[in-house]
């Protein structure tokens, strides 16, 4: 297990995003305009973000630079843009002795696959950042057969976030920047060791904005029922 070599100013700027959860009272454009990693263009609020496969970092992109990398071949083997579907998949359901099989020692938590290697690998916030462990493929079979919407997930891109802190059992699809926002969010709030009320608010604001996302990709994947 070891922390990401996420870079802390850019991980800073994912938690600075916008979003609906917001406090009262706060102004946008308030923060000088963040610029695109390729390009150098300024960035509109809801810009896109690009992953380097190859060092593992999240980049911020201008319109022109996503719809660049929009195919995913475009990149080849260096850049993929990050997906925009948030998908809540209801009825999904780790027991507690799965998630004890998985061997991650924590209730907050989010699972990628690599293409190249096809390992499973997972990740959970920390103050020191984000922290990775391998995945044992058995017990990401068992996972996978929970609902049948993971067998979708994309490879490096897209995540299962799973928050299961305080009596919560939410399970989503997102993009990989979303779970870099949490983790940026708990790096920069965690006091203690028990993290403190403030940043537990702040992670149960994260998944409430999940939850009123606007975007055509933000809905809730159920079980199909027979007729």
């Amino acid at each position: 297990m070891t922390a990401s070599s996420f870079a802390a100013p850019r991980l800073r700027n994912l938690a600075r995003r916008p979003s609906r959860s917001a406090e009262p009272g706060g102004t946008a454009g308030s923060a000088a305009p963040e610029r695109c990693d390729l390009c150098a263009e300024a960035l509109a609020p809801d810009h896109r973000h690009l992953l380097d496969i190859q060092e593992g970092r999240v980049s911020c992109a201008c319109r022109a630079c996503s719809l660049l990398f929009d195919r995913k071949e475009s990149g080849g083997a260096h850049y993929r843009l990050l997906p925009q579907r948030r998908l809540r998949l209801d009825g999904c359901e780790i027991d507690d002795m799965l998630w004890a099989g998985l061997g991650v020692p924590v209730d907050l938590a989010f699972f990628t696959r690599g293409e190249a290697s096809g390992e499973v690998s997972v990740g959970y916030p920390s103050p020191l950042g984000v922290l990775w462990s391998a995945v044992d493929p058995q017990s990401w079979a068992e996972v996978r057969a929970i609902h049948p919407a993971l067998d979708g997930l994309a490879d490096d891109v897209e995540a299962l976030l799973v928050h299961r802190a305080r009596g919560a059992r939410e399970h989503w699809l997102v993009p990989l920047d979303d779970c870099y926002r949490l983790v940026a969010l708990v790096r920069a709030h965690w006091k203690g060791l028990g993290g403190g009320p403030d940043v537990w608010q702040r992670i149960e604001g994260f998944f409430r904005e999940l939850s009123t996302d606007s975007h055509p990709g933000a809905k809730e994947a159920s079980w199909p029922t027979s007729t």
